[in-house]
């Protein structure tokens, strides 16, 4: 089945048209011109601001003049992932979709439905002439993936709406009213490198086939992390004899839960015990990560390797500093049943020719205790001897439960679908608290249809969710709350 035979049409059109365009996080130049383009193609005040967030405005339709103007909100960037088997780049293609049951995917590589699913429904909303709505000013922000820059640099005085509704949830029977924020940990150092002794072989030591993920919306399921495993690897080899670490590549994008890492390490002749204790831990692991990751791969093999390796000192240092640290679930909210309060994601382990760069994102809804875990994980670090640095931070959205948008929400919903929505705070990061530092009267709402896998090569959307999403959305802009 074709992309363009879906419904809704104007939907997947527009955001086949979208992931026709690369638009990585911090290189937009093409999308924002893309939706620059668009705007203009329907004769709507279009335009840019300072930092590259591209704003559209829409006249109410006729009768509907009188209700509070509406800002439609989402972010042009994806996360790009891919699977290694999968020959693709990421700043030259588009997205490769196609059509399974109820469900689209993309061929080895994530999607873009997080947020090009919203995206594409602003745009289907803003190109229509038979939907009622009351005024909108639609706002793409840039770069929220990566650092939610775009909104960081909003202006307080570009949106002249009341409301705010954030297209950018993955669960279609969820109102967010709140989320988590965020702070990047970063770790590095250098090594003197050293010779690896004549006649030592070398390994590839690889750890892949993990389902990853999104590091705020799934980190409590108990996926494994490629960055924890590899060092459980390492350090148990470490202790059986002496292994000559060269290299570790592992992880990528902060937002992302590590599917893959892969390390070089030489073993001189008669290191048997280095070779039994990692394939006994290989099993270990397997075994105890098969409820959650039952593809997971972990394979050792000698591969002739050339650099330099780290002395017994260092090494040592770096694998316990990675065993310290914490990863996953750090503490469950106590304001509200369920809801993970604050996590650190390890997401990135790179090791080469002398230089160490280690990277985390800690995520809480509660900032002391987003500054307490990231502090302590700063400590582990330091006590290694590696200089550390705190930067990306971002607020978290602190829940209105009398919101009076909420109440329209959740009133409409019932009436659609006769079921209560699940009105929740979630643990990922939407630009809503950002957004309401510039404007802290602005009442906000996030929702959006069901987006399983976000941020990993397994991402897809449901067709009948963004029917249902699609119906939502319309019903909602109608029933706006009048002036």
């Amino acid at each position: 089945m074709d992309i363009h035979s879906l419904q809704p049409t104007s939907v997947w059109k527009y955001f086949a048209q979208l992931n026709a365009v690369p638009r990585p996080s911090k290189k937009e130049e093409r999308v924002i011109a893309f939706m620059l383009d668009f705007g203009r193609s329907l004769n709507l005040e279009t335009f840019k601001d300072g930092v590259g967030n591209v704003i559209i405005r829409k006249p109410a339709t006729k009768g509907m003049e009188n209700r509070k103007t509406v800002v439609l909100q989402s972010h042009l960037d994806m996360v790009h992932q891919k699977n290694n088997t999968t020959d693709f780049n990421f700043e030259e293609q588009g997205i490769e979709m196609y059509v399974d049951g109820d469900w689209v995917r993309a061929r080895g590589t994530t999607l873009g439905a997080d947020n090009g699913m919203g995206v594409a429904a602003i745009m289907a909303i803003l190109g229509s002439d038979d939907i009622p709505h009351p005024p909108l000013e639609a706002l793409f922000t840039i770069d929220e993936e990566t650092g939610m820059t775009g909104a960081k640099g909003l202006e307080s005085d570009v949106l002249k709406g009341s409301i705010l509704l954030n297209l950018d949830t993955e669960e279609d029977d969820e109102i967010d009213i709140g989320c988590a924020g965020g702070i990047d940990v970063t770790a590095t150092g250098t090594y003197p490198q050293r010779e690896v002794p004549k006649g030592a072989k070398t390994y590839h030591l690889e750890v892949k086939g993990l389902q990853g993920g999104h590091s705020g919306m799934d980190i409590h399921r108990g996926l494994g992390n490629a960055n924890k495993i590899m060092n459980r690897l390492l350090f148990a080899g470490s202790k059986a004899g002496d292994l000559f670490l060269i290299g570790i590549d592992g992880g990528g994008l902060r937002n992302a839960i590590p599917r893959e890492s892969n390390a070089y390490f030489a073993l001189s002749n008669g290191q048997k015990e280095v070779f039994k204790a990692i394939n006994e831990l290989i099993g270990e692991i397997q075994k105890e990560l098969a409820p959650t990751e039952p593809d997971l791969q972990i394979s050792i093999k000698e591969k002739s390797q050339s650099g330099m390796m780290m002395g017994a000192e260092d090494r040592d240092r770096l694998l316990q500093a990675v065993y310290g640290v914490h990863n996953g679930v750090f503490a469950m909210s106590r304001a509200i049943d369920g809801l993970v309060e604050t996590s650190n994601n390890l997401a990135r382990v790179e090791v080469l020719d002398g230089r160490i760069k280690i990277a985390c994102l800690t995520r809480s809804s509660v900032e002391s205790a987003k500054m307490d875990l990231a502090n302590g994980l700063a400590s582990v670090f330091e006590l290694a001897g590696y200089q550390v640095t705190l930067s990306g931070d971002y607020p978290g959205w602190t829940p209105d439960p009398d919101s009076e948008i909420l109440k329209v929400l959740t009133e409409q919903y019932k009436l659609l679908f006769a079921e209560e929505p699940r009105v929740v705070s979630c643990h990922a990061g939407l630009e809503c608290g950002i957004l309401g530092s510039h404007y802290p009267e602005m009442d906000m709402i996030s929702f959006g249809p069901n987006i399983k896998g976000a941020h990993s090569p397994d991402e897809r959307v449901q067709i009948s969710s963004v029917q249902k999403f699609w119906t939502f959305l319309q019903k909602v802009l109608l029933e706006t709350p009048r002036v």
